[in-house]
């Protein structure tokens, strides 16, 4: 009885010296302070990928001029209001089909470089007086969270978005996140996947490659080792409380056939 009881407070000071943790594992940019920052200016611009969804439209002072390179969905019946229907999807190949143009690679390019190229393909077909405007924009772009912040899919409307905003649009890490190994899952435009390691609690994050996010990027929080143990001593509290009942069951039924 006494060992049984002996193990128990060993258990529970265990498990309250975790739970006070250290200032280490919860707080951000630690040495911030002497930090070079020089190798994360830059400026970041996402690039368009297989099965990235834009919107596209072209303006000009004369709106017929436009409408023939303008998808007209006033005909469609009975198809709802999906944002789908007024974008282009980019296929495998990294191509859109544009009314007039037709098939154009867009993979690789920037929302501005697709912008110039549509407008040089069009440009053939206005007058000389008119002076089209061509606007892309990345519709689907967004990025998936799941684990200690819950699960959310964010979508970016700038496209553009560090590791810190999407932390932040999801309600933050919660306080049994690990700030030290946050999981990265990227996949690239010919399909293949990476994986990368990123710690928030070192301020060198600002100076990662990876802290800007590309479309479709998926971040896992995991749990911290307080979080497990309490989740493992929760479950061995189940067991022990199923492995009583079998035994008073067990006392019953032999005190009863005795």
């Amino acid at each position: 009885m006494k060992k049984a009881l002996f193990s128990i407070i060993v258990v529970v000071m265990a498990l309250a010296m975790g739970s006070c943790g250290s200032t280490k594992d919860i707080v951000y940019f630690q040495g911030v302070d002497t930090l070079n920052l020089a190798p994360s200016k830059w400026l970041y611009d996402a690039r368009i990928m297989p099965k990235d969804m834009l919107t596209i439209n072209v303006s000009t002072s004369d709106p017929e001029a436009a409408k023939p390179f303008n998808k007209n969905f006033t005909n469609i019946q009975g198809m709802g209001n999906s944002a789908s229907l007024y974008g282009y999807l980019v296929d495998n190949d990294g191509m859109i089909n544009l009314p007039m143009i037709g098939m154009l690679h867009v993979e690789g390019l920037t929302s501005r470089e697709c912008e110039a190229l549509i407008l040089d393909k069009i440009s053939p077909y206005m007058s000389k007086t008119e002076k089209p405007v061509v606007t892309v924009r990345m519709s689907s772009y967004h990025v998936t969270l799941i684990g200690e912040t819950g699960s959310s899919i964010v979508p970016v409307t700038t496209e553009k978005m560090n590791i810190i905003e999407a932390l932040a649009s999801a309600g933050d890490l919660t306080m049994t996140g690990r700030r030290d190994n946050i999981l990265l899952i990227r996949e690239d435009a010919q399909g293949q996947k990476s994986i990368h390691r990123l710690d928030i609690s070192k301020a060198d994050i600002l100076n990662s490659p990876y802290y800007y996010l590309q479309q479709n990027d998926i971040l896992y929080i995991e749990p911290n080792r307080t979080k497990i143990n309490r989740q493992a001593i929760a479950n061995n509290t189940i067991w022990y409380g199923l492995i009583g009942i079998a035994t008073s069951i067990t006392s019953l039924v032999v005190a009863i056939t005795k």
